[in-house]
């Protein structure tokens, strides 16, 4: 039915063929190498299924609204620019919040909050991963029949609400020795990079000042926020956890976010614009057997190539980066394991590259969550949004000129004696 395997995927529109040729090129590679292969082989030929609208709230600090609230906002947003009806959604993927967790009906009483009444109903808890994870999963429903238009949605009040207790490792391992949470893990963490490579501080003053330039121009971003700094401000700014600083740290505030996702023929149809999550890799526990892994390593050494296989793409052929930020040490480390860099040489690569919007490689154009606030559990969607929107030719005066495709990342969960829990990489294309 099909010519041999070295055939040319120019021209197969129809997606019976693509199935069909995937299925002939799945039942012709072996067992042990299907994974891969077909991650590689789908990177290539999903175009069928698009990204055609986002919405965002201001992120503010203690705004004294619900996440129900932000969401619904996100909703009125997405619906009336976007015009597409509400009865219309049947997909929902909603991420986990700081504010909310009590509720284990959290997806539920959204989508009734919301007055959606979907088919397929996903509730995401990787944390910072859960926006691109969604994303992700929401592309498999629309393929597999399951809904026809979904939302990917994040909203949290973590400022406003209670933050609950994780439990797990805290109290036996980290809360008798003063760990209390992320910055004295990650403080930890740049504490061993600095013991093997040497810690540059002024490569991550020089991240910091890109980012708050960024912020200036979102009017999105929180509004304590949308000051210039220099890098002495950063060099000078208050040890927390040594040496992590104030300025390597995110603000913790309010807002929410939301993609809209359909078929790439639907979309047509509406004449709607369609960027493609064209690779996705994600893997949660990196060598989680190994008693004594090193922190400065994390999955991004595995996701980060097998995304850039999956789209054929290379480091450099990347037009704008958009890493998960909570810690400025986070953005280092995810260059070097992604592969835009050696290990350890992360901070000669940002001296020597220009990140700015203007720059060689745009790094979070919106400011990310440093510059522009941490939206609680919806920080992870916060730089997809500004990906998105930099794709959709509406950055406004901080927009990229001739961009094509960006790397979105997501960084989930801070485990005791580890780096982070989950790493995620996708790909947008046009």
């Amino acid at each position: 039915m099909y010519p041999d395997f070295k055939l040319k995927l120019h021209g197969w529109t129809k997606s019976t063929e693509i199935v069909h040729l995937y299925e002939y090129a799945y039942n012709r590679t072996k067992n042990s190498e299907r994974h891969e292969w077909s991650g590689r082989f789908l990177g290539g030929c999903m175009r069928d299924v698009a990204i055609t609208g986002y919405a965002e709230t201001k992120i503010d600090v203690r705004s004294g609204r619900l996440s129900y609230e932000l969401a619904g906002d996100v909703l009125d947003e997405l619906l009336r620019r976007f015009n597409v009806d509400k009865s219309e959604i049947d997909g929902l993927s909603v991420s986990e919040t700081m504010s909310e967790s009590a509720n284990p009906f959290w997806a539920q009483y959204m989508a009734d909050v919301l007055g959606i009444t979907p088919s397929w109903l996903e509730l995401m808890g990787l944390g910072g991963v859960s926006s691109i994870g969604g994303v992700a999963r929401a592309a498999l429903a629309i393929r597999a029949g399951m809904c026809s238009i979904a939302v990917v949605l994040a909203s949290d009040a973590q400022s406003s609400g209670l933050t609950p207790e994780q439990g797990a490792q805290r109290h036996e391992f980290q809360y008798p020795t003063g760990l209390r949470g992320p910055v004295g893990a990650f403080g930890m963490i740049m504490r061993r990079y600095d013991h093997l490579y040497g810690l540059n501080p002024r490569a991550l003053a020089r991240l910091a000042v890109t980012q708050r330039g960024h912020a200036l121009l979102n009017d999105n971003a929180c509004p304590r926020l949308r000051k210039p700094i220099s890098e002495e401000d950063y060099l000078s700014s208050k040890l927390v956890s040594d040496p992590l600083r104030v300025l390597d740290s995110v603000m913790v505030c309010d807002g929410a976010n939301a993609v809209l996702m359909m078929s790439a023929k639907q979309a047509a149809k509406r004449g709607l614009k369609a960027i493609y999550p064209t690779a996705y890799a994600e893997l949660s526990h990196y060598k989680l057997t190994e008693p004594m892994t090193e922190i400065t390593e994390s999955g991004f050494k595995v996701v980060g190539p097998k995304a850039l296989r999956q789209a054929g793409l290379s480091v450099s052929d990347i037009q704008s980066f958009h890493p998960y930020d909570d810690f400025l040490i986070a953005i280092m480390l995810q260059l070097e394991h992604i592969g835009f860099c050696e290990q350890g040489k992360g901070a000669d690569f940002v001296l020597d590259t220009d990140m700015t919007f203007k720059g060689r490689l745009p790094l979070n154009t919106g400011g990310g969550q440093i510059s522009a606030g941490q939206p609680g559990l919806a920080g992870g969607g916060l730089n997809l949004i500004e990906a998105v929107r930099q794709m959709f030719g509406e950055g406004g005066p901080r927009q990229i000129q001739n961009i094509r495709n960006s790397m979105v990342t997501g960084i989930g969960g801070i485990p005791y004696a580890r780096n982070w829990g989950t790493s995620a990489v996708m790909i947008l294309e046009q």
